[in-house]
């Protein structure tokens, strides 16, 4: 099995690069929805969430209001990193398991936003970087998600600078290209990648 980490900064269209390795037919452990699994309503994480946060950042439904939660994190790195420490051990707990499901030779991508940050490189085979200019970041994250120029930045500002993320970066793929240039690009990261995978379960 290959240990694939995959990720980029907000609004870099991770989305769209692990879309097209599961097309191809890598196995897919996407953080960010599990992140929303671990907390959804009867969960122990969801508890956890309301007890540090209190119950203002619950919705009518009795699920997680997650504006209300970004604006409080979001402008705090205290209260961000205190999230983060309920979260984090639940979503790497249910990545594992995942994992562990996973094929001896298949190539496992792990969709992880905050690897950079979180200094999960070590833990992966191999990672890959969606690398995108800022000024397309914000582009997206205002034009096609509807932010406000000041959140757009904020949400970038609490991530990674990208020179810290293509520092960690043994392969990067360019995602200020159109999108057929961008499939290629996957392509051979795809054939590089089982190529890998093969050679590890070979040994």
């Amino acid at each position: 099995m290959l240990r694939v980490g995959l990720t980029g900064g907000i609004g870099a269209g991770k989305s769209e690069v692990s879309r097209l390795l599961v097309g191809h037919g890598a196995v897919l452990i996407d953080a960010d929805r599990i992140a929303r699994e671990v907390v959804e309503p009867g969960t122990p994480g969801l508890a956890a969430v309301v007890e540090a946060f209190g119950p203002d950042v619950l919705a009518a439904d009795g699920g997680l209001d997650r504006p209300k939660l970004g604006s409080i994190v979001f402008a705090d790195p205290v209260r961000l990193a205190a999230l983060n420490a309920i979260v984090h051990p639940l979503v790497g707990a249910r990545s594992r398991e995942l994992e562990d499901a996973a094929a001896l030779d298949a190539v496992v991508v792990n969709d992880v936003p905050l690897l950079t940050e979180n200094g999960l490189a070590p833990f992966y085979d191999v990672v890959v970087v969606v690398d995108v200019a800022p000024e397309t970041q914000l582009d997206r994250l205002t034009r096609l998600r509807g932010m406000t120029e000041q959140d757009a930045r904020a949400r970038m500002a609490a991530q990674a600078t990208r020179e810290k993320r293509l520092e960690i970066a043994d392969i990067v793929i360019d995602n200020d290209v159109p999108l057929d240039v961008l499939e290629q690009q996957v392509a051979a990261v795809w054939s590089d990648l089982v190529g890998r995978a093969r050679k590890g379960a070979a040994n």
